[in-house]
């Protein structure tokens, strides 16, 4: 579905403020009804980022574990900074897809060089898409970072909305044919990772906090954030400079738990003590500077 009137760019001057978009987003949910073919919002929203905040970067660094005081930023760090544009774009009523119970389903992540702490970048967020799903409809959202009108960073998010389809859903995911990686360490993951999150990245999801308000959502305890399980398991695995990560996730991690960090060569996952996937990723160089 095209609109005729066009894309359209709107600068922000600041952050939006996250509580009133997830109110909004909260109440206009029951009034949403997903499907592949919906319209959608065509706004490319723009943010200037003329300086970062240090301390609250110390802050994403200290919960997912990545080491402090690093002169460049962790490859998923640019996600949290374009959050509030981001949920601007799925609050509005013109987003189809109803924002409780949104599920982060996979991520696409290229960083085409390291991203300097001192640099002045500009972000930008835009819904590129609605596609069907077995289970629903996905949305595809696309930031980019930019210093001096250059990409540097660029990711693509997919979010399921679930509803009845046309389509018989699966019983589970089709097998992973590839070679079982080795466990390398094995995580106790408190009852508050949701929360201390939350508090960085500012995705107060209710499924991510509590386990009374998971429950209203079908989950028997609060679900740790998929860009936490993604961030902690790159934390361990390391990146090159210029590089591309791909994530899916495959399965909720319950909170409090334990999983298993497995990973060898370009790959990576989390799993259950009873073999059960939760996340599975890679990490690919690409060539730097390659820049649009």
């Amino acid at each position: 579905m095209t609109d005729s009137a066009g894309p359209t760019t709107t600068v922000l001057p600041a952050a939006p403020a996250l509580p009133p978009l997830l109110a909004r987003g909260a109440l206009l949910s029951p009034f949403k009804r997903p499907r592949p073919d919906a319209a959608f919002p065509r706004t490319r929203l723009v943010l200037p980022l003329p300086r970062l905040d240090l301390s609250h970067l110390t802050a994403y660094e200290r919960v997912c574990g990545f080491p402090t005081g690093a002169d460049a930023l962790p490859v998923t760090y640019p996600h949290v900074l374009g959050f509030p544009a981001a949920l601007r774009l799925m609050s509005d009523r013109r987003f189809p897809l109803p924002l409780l119970g949104l599920v982060h389903t996979s991520i696409d992540i290229t960083r085409h060089t390291p991203l300097r702490l001192d640099a002045r970048y500009e972000l930008a967020v835009r819904v590129a898409g609605l596609s069907p799903h077995r289970r629903g409809t996905e949305a595809r959202v696309v930031t980019e970072l930019r210093e001096g009108g250059a990409v540097v960073w660029e990711s693509v998010s997919t979010f399921l909305a679930r509803h009845r389809t046309g389509t018989a859903a699966a019983r589970g995911e089709a097998p992973d044919a590839r070679p079982v990686l080795p466990a390398r360490a094995e995580w106790q993951l408190a009852g508050d990772v949701g929360r201390r999150y939350a508090t960085v990245s500012g995705d107060h999801n209710p499924i991510h906090l509590h386990p009374l308000t998971a429950r209203l959502f079908g989950f028997p305890r609060a679900i740790a954030h998929g860009m936490w399980t993604v961030a902690r398991a790159l934390a361990a695995h390391g990146t090159p400079d210029a590089v591309r990560v791909r994530a899916e996730f495959r399965a909720p991690v319950l909170l409090p738990g334990v999983v298993e960090y497995a990973a060898e060569g370009d790959r990576f996952e989390l799993r259950g003590r009873d073999g059960k996937l939760h996340l599975a990723g890679s990490v690919e160089g690409v060539a730097p500077g390659g820049r649009r």
